[in-house]
């Protein structure tokens, strides 16, 4: 079946009650809206209608095969939409609302669309912090599938302006309320009885999920199959071929430095990994739209967030 790809006049807006309100009404009426969260800018709509959620696989050219994440407005929506296990309820308590999405089986009477889930038994869902989101979810009362909105597979936005350029007559509004503050897209995490799986790293690292369970931290997929967002070997990738732990630039090169380094622009002078996954997105959408034929990164310790940074660069690179 061939879904339909309506061309939009896209406006943004500045983030406020009237932008708030016209954003719920068009997802009350099926339609994708993009707003921000403490991540990345999502691409939101109704998640339990299945007219809306094609229309988010539409906008982005994204496979069908690669699920959702659903967000909630609190814990007792969460509840209505998957099963919890004391070890979900833990990390649940410990880590939302924030840039954590748990993978957890999904009820029966969950409502939510079958394309949210890809045809897997479980759902991806997560409790922003954001207040856009937040709101937006409370106002059009609805839970909210949202991947990041941008063309599939390319550099997640972390301002509206990235959005737009990638999105633009893709996607009738976009709530703009500035940057984001993570930058990096959420830790996806499938809590288990003896385990905690880790299937995607972000801002909540592996050693503060092993902190707050006491459980070991496993990497990595069971199997061969895509069970979370992220995983797919190409992904967050600039137009342009990458080049990792680069010391210096070639001539041909726009070099995005970490650390006291000559570069064309820096993720963190002070070396700060925190600030260099803030920045990472941006530097990179700075470094594809450069007269420069290629872009080299500078190592990043893979310590903490490092890991987060690290892995969304070998994605870019791949």
């Amino acid at each position: 079946m061939t879904i339909a790809n309506p061309t939009y006049s896209t406006k943004s807006s500045r983030y406020g009650a009237e932008a708030l309100r016209e954003a719920a009404l068009l997802i009350r009426a099926g339609e994708p809206v993009a707003v921000p969260t403490e991540t990345v800018y999502g691409l939101a709509a109704d998640a339990t209608d299945s007219h809306a959620v094609a229309a988010i696989y539409s906008a982005k050219g994204r496979p069908s095969f690669n699920p959702l994440i659903v967000h909630v407005a609190d814990l007792a929506m969460a509840r209505s939409l998957a099963d919890f296990s004391s070890v979900a309820e833990m990390l649940a308590t410990r880590f939302w609302p924030g840039p954590l999405t748990l993978v957890l089986p999904v009820r029966a009477d969950s409502g939510l669309s079958p394309l949210v889930t890809a045809g897997l038994p479980t759902v991806a869902l997560r409790l922003p912090a954001h207040p856009a989101m937040r709101s937006l979810i409370r106002e059009s009362g609805r839970p909210l599938a949202a991947p990041s909105a941008n063309r599939s597979g390319s550099i997640s936005p972390t301002r509206a302006d990235h959005v737009l350029a990638s999105l633009n007559g893709k996607v009738r509004l976009i709530l703009d309320e500035g940057p984001t503050s993570e930058g990096l897209e959420s830790t996806i995490a499938a809590p288990e009885a003896d385990r905690v799986r880790l299937l995607r790293p972000g801002p909540v690292t592996a050693a503060m999920l092993e902190e707050a369970t006491g459980l070991p931290v496993m990497t990595g997929k069971d199997n061969a199959k895509i069970e979370a967002p992220g995983q797919l070997e190409s992904h967050y990738a600039p137009s342009k071929p990458v080049r990792l732990n680069a010391l210096r630039a070639e001539s041909d090169e726009y070099l995005i430095g970490f650390g006291l380094m000559p570069c064309h622009i820096n993720l963190s002078p002070e070396a700060d990994l925190r600030e260099a996954g803030a920045n990472l997105f941006a530097a990179l959408h700075i470094a594809d739209a450069s007269a420069a034929a290629r872009i080299a990164v500078a190592p990043i310790p893979a310590e903490g967030i490092g890991a987060a940074i690290n892995d969304r660069l070998k994605r870019a690179a791949a």
